[in-house]
């Protein structure tokens, strides 16, 4: 696999560049243990990690957004997650090395992300990461998230880099799509927060990486 030369990576967070979903459970299972309910085993949770409050909570509790205590759960939810957001939450293996080969090589990497400002500055943070990256864009940076292009195509304002200098990584079928969108070539991280019903093959990226280490042959 090759990738023509590029000036800049974006990334997802979560399921991309960080395995947020043991943190993205716990805060689930309490919700639900209060609820004097059943906590779910960590891999029944796990695929549905990307997909936010919304996904978790109706996973959880098989209840969508018009339902009359969703938003008493929401906000009982992202409480929890705020309170516990690095609690074991950790670079993917392998990233680390992956982001100081970038720095190293003098390529632009950043995040561009669906998570809500609020929840991603403070765990960007946590990470160490917000002085490195080139950029952070959150759900509510731009009028519009993925998979819309807008907050593809600030990010590369940001960066000052243009859409087709820039190459996007992502684990979800909209990750791609929005990459598209903004003229950015797409790479499939196959390695986060796939489920059984996730056709990858059918999503139409560049390229598809099994491991953070994939991406060291193109720098």
């Amino acid at each position: 696999m090759t990738m023509q030369p590029f000036s800049a990576i974006l990334f997802d967070l979560d399921g991309t560049l960080v395995d947020t979903a043991p943190d993205l459970a716990f805060a689930l299972n309490s919700v639900l243990e209060q609820e004097g309910l059943k906590t779910l085993p960590y891999q029944t949770i796990r695929p549905v990690a990307s997909h936010g409050s919304e996904g978790l909570l109706n996973l959880g509790f098989g209840i969508t957004k018009d339902h009359q205590d969703y938003c008493s759960l929401q906000q009982r939810f992202l409480q929890i997650y705020q309170d516990n957001i690095a609690r074991e939450t950790r670079l993917f293996d392998g990233m680390e090395t992956v982001i100081s080969a970038l720095e190293n090589a003098n390529i632009t990497w950043g995040i561009v992300t669906n998570k809500p400002a609020f929840l991603t500055d403070p765990l960007v943070e946590k990470l160490n990461l917000t002085d490195r990256a080139g950029c952070v864009v959150s759900a509510d940076t731009t009028p519009f998230s993925k998979p819309h292009p807008a907050p593809m195509l600030h990010a590369c304002e940001v960066i000052q880099k243009s859409p087709e200098d820039c190459i996007y990584i992502g684990d979800a079928a909209r990750d791609i799509e929005a990459g598209k969108n903004a003229n950015m070539r797409t790479v499939a991280a196959l390695y986060g927060y796939l489920g059984s019903q996730d056709k990858p093959e059918q999503w139409q990226a560049d390229a598809s990486i099994n491991h953070p280490h994939d991406i060291l042959q193109w720098i």
